[in-house]
């Protein structure tokens, strides 16, 4: 019993002494808490100009657009709305111009600018509906093979069986959806938030994390950072949908795509990705091609980032949040 004691007090020193490294400070004693603010804002225009044809570089296909041509205009009206009503912020494009962009490139680029928020503009699609119908019969000849060695014998016989024909319908798939980060690449997200550690400042008094890769400390944080950037994220994206529900559009809600989406857990700050509707809706292609559905989104987005930014950077009191509710 003794020697449980030895082996556990020391454990629960340095287990103490670690939580205490965490929530207490000189600097945190004397200085009040400070809200993270919304200086810098990432925009990425999904896909661009590549190798054409099916789902590659340039995105999904409607009846007559691609999907890159409207996420670059939705993503040049949504940064020009974001300067219009939110000045003092800073907005930066991952995909400027009609050139595709790899991947990790946009993310690099989020990452060593610092940027607070990262969203990824594009158009969803849906597979046209598939019917089979028995549209006649025939006949099919076929053969019966009995008795066996030189005895064997072919016979030649007839059925009637049924024609098909299978008939393709528009899909009638509609609205919009934002994705976060899936909850099973929690892990990824961590290790990208450790490797650009020094990018990161610190809300409680603006300086700089600790940037050894391997210390302790970044790593107990980045794990912290990972879970509250997660939040973040759907705080961002119940806010798009919730703007986009408000002009009229038909929203689907924010989801998780089970296979993940890389520039979201490989961005180390709250990140989504708007699917703004269907290309292959020809009622939405439409709207999605024109200057007032790319001008609402802008709106609706930049309205859930003011909504966002608001509540960051004045959190309100729990009771005062009741009351207003009320």
């Amino acid at each position: 019993m003794m020697r449980r004691i030895y082996v556990l007090f020391p454990l629960a020193m340095f287990l103490g002494l670690l939580f205490t490294s965490f929530c207490y400070s000189p600097s945190n004693s004397t200085k009040p808490y400070k809200p993270k603010q919304i200086k810098t804002i990432i925009v990425d225009a999904g896909h661009g100009h590549g190798r054409h044809g099916g789902n590659g570089p340039d995105g999904a296909r409607g009846e007559y657009s691609v999907e890159d041509d409207i996420t670059l205009g939705v993503a040049k009206k949504l940064v020009a709305e974001i300067k219009n009503q939110i000045p003092d912020i800073r907005v930066l494009e991952t995909r400027p111009t009609d050139d595709y962009v790899q991947l990790k490139d946009r993310a690099n680029f989020a990452n060593q600018n610092n940027g607070d928020l990262f969203i990824s503009i594009h158009v969803n699609s849906a597979p046209k509906l598939r019917e089979v119908k028995i549209i006649g019969h025939h006949k099919e000849t076929y053969y019966v093979y009995s008795g066996k060695g030189k005895k064997k014998k072919k016979t030649k016989k007839s059925r009637t069986v049924p024609t098909y024909k299978t008939y393709y319908y528009p899909n009638p798939a509609n609205g919009t959806e934002t994705y976060v980060f899936a909850s099973h690449k929690t892990d990824d997200k961590t290790e990208f938030i450790t490797e650009n550690g020094d990018n990161f400042m610190n809300e409680q008094d603006d300086s700089t994390m600790v940037s050894d890769y391997k210390s302790p400390e970044l790593l107990a944080q980045a794990a912290l950072w990972t879970k509250k950037f997660f939040f973040n994220s759907i705080k961002l994206a119940t806010h798009v949908e919730d703007q986009f529900n408000i002009s009229g559009r038909v929203s689907r809600g924010v989801k998780q795509r089970r296979v993940g989406i890389w520039v979201l857990q490989a961005t180390a700050m709250p990140s989504i990705l708007v699917e703004t509707g269907y290309i292959s809706y020809r009622q939405e292609e439409d709207y999605l091609n024109s200057e007032k559905g790319q001008q609402d989104i802008a709106e609706s987005v930049t309205n859930a980032i003011k909504w966002y930014k608001e509540q960051q950077e004045n959190p309100r009191p729990a009771g005062e949040q009741s009351n207003n509710k009320k």
